[in-house]
């Protein structure tokens, strides 16, 4: 990341239909965290079958419909991470125990914490397997490259309970990329 741009963290990443990569072809990724050393993220649109109180039942409970894991991209897959919304925090501006801020009212949450242990304004988790992550520079030179469309994120993308349909709606309400909208992720079909 160049010393004079701003981190793009809290900001999604929506695949452009030149991304033809299996791991993020027809993605929304949200950037939890993007500086010099690199950028990660989580995919938000690409549930999985496994429901979340198979795998993490302490947690199942929090969990924001529709309560399966969610495959938040290519890197440490056997690793789980989670977001939480929590309007409390985002009005008081900041951290608090178990909540770390990525943009407004989403912020990641420490899941070696116990869930009772968090603080009960946290309305709900989405939990992933893996996570997507840049080197320095490299996120930069996909962007220029036309890999992605950077927008700004709402907390409803995030918990959003039809993941299917996302790329199209963040698409949809920006002007800019309507369009890209009604493409399709296929480029060999248009």
């Amino acid at each position: 990341m160049p010393k004079d741009r701003p981190s793009l963290r809290g900001r999604l990443l929506v695949a452009t239909p030149l991304l033809t990569d299996p791991n993020f072809a027809g993605t929304v990724v949200l950037l939890c965290r993007h500086d010099a050393e690199g950028a990660f993220g989580v995919i938000l649109n690409r549930p999985l079958e496994t429901a979340a109180i198979e795998i993490v039942p302490e947690w199942s409970e929090r969990c924001a419909a529709p309560p399966v894991l969610f495959d938040g991209g290519p890197v440490r897959r056997t690793s789980a991470l989670a977001l939480g919304l929590d309007l409390e925090a985002a009005a008081t501006g900041g951290r608090r125990s178990g909540w770390t801020p990525v943009q407004g009212p989403v912020g990641l949450i420490d899941m070696r914490a116990e869930p009772p242990a968090l603080p009960p304004s946290i309305e709900c988790v989405r939990i992933f397997a893996g996570s997507s992550g840049w080197d320095a520079q490299q996120l930069d030179r996909e962007i220029r490259e036309d890999a992605w469309f950077v927008v700004q994120s709402r907390a409803a993308d995030v918990f959003t309970t039809e993941p299917h349909t996302l790329w199209r709606e963040v698409l949809r309400r920006h002007p800019r990329y309507s369009l890209y909208a009604f493409s399709g992720t296929d480029t060999t079909q248009n």
